[in-house]
């Protein structure tokens, strides 16, 4: 991630700490945390029983996902717009109804772990709504890239490696209407012809000129 600033879109994998932990060097990064992990932990626990106070989380929730449904294919100020109105003071109430509930429950219990565990990320929570670029969720990468399957035959830590990089590669090619067997071709082409590291980043999928969809 060196020379990169910006947002990353993530899930609570401890990992990426290191990428905003105060000690680091470099460019600044912001996380935007996943509502759907988040809202899992509570789901969790109303499976195992009755638990209103989960409940009422997985409402709360859902009624920001039911907005998100009405505003995706928007563009992205538009999105921001109505997340700032309609949105913005859901997650208020709830941080509030967070805070109120985190005190009440003992810490150790599952739903007390569940509510920890959306305090902790919070801040990266609520990012959504200061950029209509970022999803409320990272499900779309989850379910074309984190499938079990499609890293089966691997084989060891460097093969995954390789393939989540070529995993990545063809599912940006097809956010930005980019033939991915096309875009592999010319990039492995240009690769072998000398193409200078300094140009790196005319080879990124956005910038593929010559193998987009007609």
């Amino acid at each position: 991630m060196q020379g990169f600033s910006g947002i990353l879109q993530v899930d609570g994998y401890a990992g990426y700490n290191r990428l905003i932990a105060p000690e680091r060097v470099g460019l600044d990064i912001r996380l935007a945390y996943c509502w759907a992990h988040a809202r899992r932990k509570l789901v969790e626990i109303t499976r195992n029983g009755t638990a209103p106070i989960a409940d009422d989380g997985v409402k709360r929730i859902g009624d920001l996902y039911r907005i998100e449904a009405e505003l995706r294919g928007l563009d992205p100020e538009a999105r921001l717009a109505g997340r700032q109105e309609r949105s913005a003071p859901l997650v208020a109430d709830m941080q509030a109804w967070l805070v109120h509930h985190r005190a009440r429950v003992a810490t150790k219990s599952p739903l007390g772990e569940a509510l920890a565990y959306i305090a902790k990320y919070w801040d990266g929570l609520k990012l959504f709504l200061t950029d209509g670029r970022i999803e409320i969720d990272n499900n779309s990468v989850e379910r074309t890239i984190l499938n079990r399957k499609n890293a089966l035959f691997a084989g060891h830590d460097v093969g995954a490696e390789n393939w989540a990089t070529i995993a990545s590669l063809i599912e940006t090619c097809k956010l930005n209407a980019v033939d991915p067997q096309a875009y592999l071709t010319n990039t492995l082409t240009a690769i072998i012809n000398g193409h200078k590291q300094s140009q790196i980043e005319a080879l990124l999928p956005w910038n593929s000129f010559t193998a987009r969809h007609p």
